[in-house]
């Protein structure tokens, strides 16, 4: 299986995908981390794919998605964006609306 198939799969199978350098519970990067605590801040149950396993899963999903930076995230099979957009998005509290809208359940909040 190519990387683009893997990275196709990954997006079909999960409705919320985080390609992400590192693991979600040992992030690469401060970008990666940063993804991952708005994520896990919100409760949004996810797929963390590492990039860093080969050289071509991580040029594969700049490719894939036309983006060239890392992390990139996936709702529902649509590309996000990266750390800025995902960020930007929540601080707007536009990211807990489109996870919503997308029926992505988020945990309760006090």
């Amino acid at each position: 299986m190519t990387a683009k198939d893997q990275i196709a799969e990954a997006i079909a199978s999960n409705d919320v995908v985080l390609f992400l350098k590192g693991t979600p519970q040992f992030p690469q990067c401060g970008f990666s981390g940063q993804v991952v605590q708005i994520l896990d801040h919100l409760g949004v149950p996810y797929a963390g794919v590492n990039v860093l396993q080969s050289d071509e899963m991580r040029q594969g999903i700049k490719e894939f998605s036309n983006w060239p930076t890392i992390p990139q995230l996936y709702v529902k099979g649509e590309f996000i964006g990266g750390c800025d957009i995902v960020r930007e998005m929540f601080q707007a509290g536009e990211l807990q609306s489109h996870l919503k809208s997308a029926g992505v359940a988020l945990k309760q909040t006090a």
